[in-house]
């Protein structure tokens, strides 16, 4: 393994419930990267992330982080996943949503130094001033904010994101994008976009996903290019070439 690759997917393949859902996908993600994830709706992209942290296993071919099994190395690791599949109206404050990044097997009670490191996760986001303000009083992106403050509070050294800009403005996207920008300096960043002419911009590199993996510069994709990996089944929907799946399943 060399020194700088955090990550590797050594010819995986996944299904589920007889479908494949990834096919001899190889990846090595290297140290300071920080890539968007696209690809139609159940293409895989949400599998990718999980085989990564170890949630689920392929049934075939081997996954490496830190030349470690991903189970053994998940605290390096931080993880949002998709704002549709939480509920967002359970009473808790800004500070008690962050803590949750803190927990573990082994201590299930929050130290002082828990504290500090979730107070200074929320300042990396800026939203200081929100720290005792409930959880379900604050605007999408807001929420968007404290979900990544949370999954930088285990202080990872990689950071993945399933959908971080998913139902904001453009603002609001525009705000996020430039957070983990900064954050990219010292962290890996993997996250899911459905807008890749928006994050193209932040992103280094762009890997596409649809059975099997593709990973391109940012510089090299153009909706041409898109539309053949793809076979037509992205397509470019605004002038700005933003890309958008079509169907509605998920990953």
């Amino acid at each position: 393994m060399l020194e700088n690759t955090e990550i590797i997917l050594d010819n995986i393949s996944f299904a589920y419930k007889q479908r494949n859902i990834l096919e001899n996908v190889n990846l090595e993600i290297q140290k300071g990267e920080f890539a968007s994830i696209v690809g139609p709706n159940g293409g895989g992209k949400t599998t990718l992330l999980k085989l990564i942290l170890g949630l689920i296993k392929p049934d075939r071919g081997k996954i490496r982080i830190f030349n470690k099994s991903p189970d053994k190395v998940r605290n390096k690791i931080g993880y949002m996943p998709q704002y549709a599949h939480l509920d967002m109206n359970f009473p808790a404050s800004v500070m008690d949503v962050v803590l949750m990044g803190r927990l573990n097997k082994k201590n299930l009670w929050f130290s002082r130094k828990d504290r500090a490191k979730a107070m200074e996760s929320i300042e990396q986001i800026g939203m200081t001033s929100f720290t005792t303000t409930g959880f379900n009083e604050l605007s999408g992106g807001q929420k968007q904010r404290i979900l990544i403050a949370r999954a930088l509070c285990s202080s990872p050294d990689i950071l993945l994101l399933d959908e971080p800009t998913a139902n904001v403005d453009s603002k609001t996207e525009e705000n996020l994008l430039s957070i983990l920008k900064k954050l990219n300096k010292k962290i890996t960043i993997l996250l899911v976009s459905h807008d890749l002419g928006f994050v193209s911009k932040y992103v280094k590199s762009v890997i596409c996903v649809n059975l099997n993996v593709v990973i391109h510069p940012t510089t090299l994709v153009n909706g041409e290019l898109i539309k053949n990996i793809y076979r037509g089944d992205l397509k470019m929907v605004r002038h700005d070439h933003r890309c958008s799946d079509e169907g509605h399943s998920h990953d």
